[in-house]
């Protein structure tokens, strides 16, 4: 095992502004890292909410960095926003004294389909597959051509994981296939909709469901909602099951730290 007890650890997430819950993954993240003793710092930073990104080096003693984004793809966000605002310049940059090494994203990590196909299994255990289309649920955006990847290949993996299932889509909330027509593209009586997001917040507990068509706009953070208790929901002709986002996995502590061991053996 990597002696990792003389470098810091820096989570970064999204964050935002008009939440309250959305952070709370991230919190939980690094509690589970922390709790494993395997760095001598483990910091958060955000691009929404603060701690900043821009803060992050006034944090840290150590002079070894490992940043890993608790993003979902490698996009707009991994891979021009948090360089920016972390003056890096490759896997391995010195800045401001420090050694910061790169991580990838941990929604590429392959572990992704096993969460994913958890949340399945847990909101609609006894479904019959064979009468279902399963829906994965990105953000997508025009910035970055790369942010629809990880969610088309989750849904490819799906697709190969549970070849019962009568058909996997990937869905966006910006892009198409929009996540909005989703019964357009649904030809079973059951659906079943996973956001494939780090945090149950703005997105899935506020956009998605007013996209899906079983909420009114609201605007009401997620601790004062009651979505996936109502489960399952008749609408649009259809039995419609929506999951809660993948954040909450206990498992996606040691994801981040697996991401760190992915880039020595890639990098160093």
């Amino acid at each position: 095992m990597t002696d990792l007890s003389h470098t810091a650890l820096l989570i970064v997430g999204h964050g935002s502004t008009e939440n309250p819950d959305s952070s709370g993954p991230y919190f939980d993240h690094a509690a589970a890292v922390r709790e494993k003793g395997l760095f001598a710092e483990v910091h958060l930073a955000f691009w929404k909410e603060e701690p900043s990104l821009r803060e992050a080096f006034y944090m840290i003693d150590a002079e070894e960095i490992y940043v890993v984004p608790d993003f979902i793809s490698e996009g707009y966000f991994t891979q021009e926003v948090i360089p920016r605002e972390l003056e890096l310049d490759g896997p391995t940059t010195v800045v401001h004294g420090k050694t910061v090494h790169y991580c990838p994203p941990v929604g590429i990590h392959p572990t992704m389909t096993t969460i994913l196909s958890r949340r399945v299994e847990q909101e609609a255990p006894d479904i019959r597959r064979e009468d279902t289309t399963l829906f994965v649920v990105g953000h997508g955006t025009a910035l970055n051509d790369n942010t629809t990847r990880a969610v088309k290949d989750q849904a490819a993996l799906l697709a190969e994981r549970f070849p019962e299932f009568a058909a996997v889509h990937p869905t966006f909330m910006e892009q198409e296939m929009f996540i909005e027509d989703w019964d357009k593209h649904c030809e079973t009586p059951n659906a079943v909709v996973v956001p494939f997001f780090i945090a149950d917040g703005l997105h899935s507990y506020q956009d998605i469901p007013v996209l899906l068509g079983f909420e009114e706009d609201e605007g009401l953070p997620a601790s004062q909602k009651d979505i996936f208790r109502q489960n399952p929901y008749q609408i649009r002709g259809k039995t419609l099951y929506y999951t809660s986002a993948i954040g909450i996995e206990p498992a996606l502590g040691e994801v981040i730290i697996d991401q760190v061991h992915t880039f020595r053996e890639n990098h160093l």
